[in-house]
């Protein structure tokens, strides 16, 4: 759906006046030159369909909106109140049984409706004008882009680096670039760039060339090589907070689809690097990419016991408090997965802060994150219940527990919340447990 500017709606309302064609072109809505242009190109034989929908990201001018389907019109018509539609939206009105003009709710007095020839001939021009400039520069794009591939050939040192910051820069500016360098070659020839003696100023922008690419599989199993990982992960740990973003991602594209990945991504030197980047609370989006790829990584059993080791359950819990219900949930999904293993179970359960952040948490997010926090609780409870009971209930989790048993939550939930305000009793009498839990007033 087009939208028109803030500014042409502000000079052509079409709620509020008759459409005016001279003070619209007069006013520079519709542009400069809006006659016909000349090309190479017969005007008709420039299919409007094809051109709006090619230049669909950008700003139309108000004039140019049917009001009905808010699209650019083909076929604009002109109805007794001097309002424009396009034929078929209005046709489809009036065979609803309207005869009313849709947009000042007048009722027509004529229902006869005129071909508005010089506006058709406006949108023409100005749609084929917008396209041929986009196509012309489409065709720039692509020519700069075989030109840089071919110069990275030759040039090496501080030449090749700035040859690839251009083609980095043309790439994220331009999705034409994309499609010119996979059909020149340009992933083979770049990723061949990435070696045990390619300077960390090379890798980090072949980096952020290829996270912009569409990697097939042959690319991926070329990526993964030990010493192209192994490159990649140093310039995670070492670059700035853009590269680590740009490593992030293009490990999780890596890995995305396979299996086997985690075994041979998942270094002590990767794992060490990812809690760095999402302990860097200035930058969100490096915490939001650290963790998704984290998820990613711990997805797979083997590599839980190394994550614990490194000593990521504390570090996780205590960047619980102030992250967005995004982030949270990743950190929460990360410590469930942890929680699946008896190391994970004893660093959460040795972690002072694990009881109080995570039973803060629920109901206090989303539902799914509440349904994580008490997935790691189960598990943390059944692990050490004589300990961590008491800590728990201490921490306010019956209270909590009761809440959520009383929402209108899932049944798997509520259940998991009864499963667990029954263990947490345990150690108790009637009375001590309500009191403790200063359930009083809620059970009365």
């Amino acid at each position: 759906m087009y939208q028109p500017s803030s500014r042409k709606e502000a000079d052509m309302r079409l709620d509020s006046q008759v459409l005016d064609l001279e003070t619209a072109v007069k006013d520079g809505i519709l542009g400069g030159n809006c006659g016909v242009i000349s090309t190479g190109f017969g005007l008709k034989k420039l299919d409007l369909k094809l051109m709006a929908e090619e230049l669909e990201s950008i700003d139309v001018p108000t004039v140019f909106i049917c009001p009905i389907s808010l699209e650019p019109m083909r076929d604009p018509v002109t109805l007794c109140t001097g309002q424009t539609y396009e034929r078929s939206n209005i046709v489809k009105w009036f065979s609803l049984g309207h005869y009313t003009c849709p947009t000042t709710m007048q009722e027509l007095w004529d229902d006869s409706v005129t071909p508005n020839k010089t506006l058709q001939q406006l949108i023409y021009s100005w749609f084929s004008q917008k396209y041929l400039a986009m196509k012309k520069r489409s065709e720039d794009v692509q020519g700069r882009v075989k030109e840089v591939l071919e110069n990275l050939k030759k040039v090496k040192g501080q030449a090749r680096v700035q040859a690839l910051k251009e083609l980095r820069q043309v790439v994220q500016a331009h999705g034409t670039a994309l499609k010119t360098v996979v059909e020149n070659g340009g992933i083979a020839f770049i990723s061949s760039l990435l070696g045990p003696f390619t300077t960390h100023a090379v890798g980090s922008e072949v980096i952020g060339i290829l996270v912009n690419l569409n990697l097939d599989l042959n690319s991926k199993s070329d990526l993964l090589q030990p010493a192209k990982i192994s490159l990649i992960v140093d310039i995670l740990n070492e670059g700035s907070i853009e590269t680590k973003i740009n490593c992030t991602r293009l490990i999780g594209m890596l890995m995305e689809g396979n299996d086997f990945a985690s075994q041979n991504v998942a270094s002590l030197s990767l794992l060490v690097g990812l809690l760095r980047l999402v302990k860097d609370k200035k930058h969100q989006s490096g915490v939001l990419s650290g963790l998704i790829l984290l998820k990613t990584v711990c997805s797979n059993e083997s590599v839980r016991n190394s994550f614990v080791n490194v000593g990521a359950v504390p570090q996780l819990v205590e960047l619980m408090p102030g992250l967005n219900n995004e982030c949270l949930e990743l950190v929460l999904c990360i410590l469930e997965l942890l929680s699946s293993i008896p190391e994970g179970r004893l660093a959460l359960k040795d972690c002072p802060n694990t009881i109080p952040n995570v039973v803060k948490l629920l109901m206090k997010a989303s539902e799914n994150c509440t349904l994580l926090a008490l997935s790691i609780l189960w598990s943390i409870c059944k692990f050490a219940p004589e300990e961590c009971a008491s800590l728990a209930v201490d921490a306010g989790l019956a209270a909590k527990l009761l809440l959520v048993i009383q929402s209108g939550y899932d049944p798997v939930l509520k259940q998991r919340s009864a499963e667990l305000l029954k263990l947490c009793s345990l150690n108790y009498t009637d009375n001590i447990f309500i009191s403790k839990c200063k359930l009083t007033r809620t059970i009365e």
